[in-house]
């Protein structure tokens, strides 16, 4: 099934705001890394920062 057009923008919202979590990390923002597995290491990173900071937000 296809969802309605309201769901989509929902959902679309998410992944941007998400997005933009991860480009106040400059190396994310722009990658210098040419090696698929540190760039991977750096996103990682990113989402664990993200998720503590919202962590002690709640806290």
């Amino acid at each position: 099934g296809m969802d309605s057009s309201e769901r989509l923008g929902r959902h679309r919202w998410v992944v941007e705001r998400t997005l933009a979590w991860l480009n106040r990390f400059r190396r994310l923002a722009i990658r210098y890394e040419r090696r698929a597995d540190i760039h991977e290491a750096f996103v990682i990173l990113g989402c664990a920062l993200t998720c503590l900071n919202q962590i002690k937000r709640f806290c």
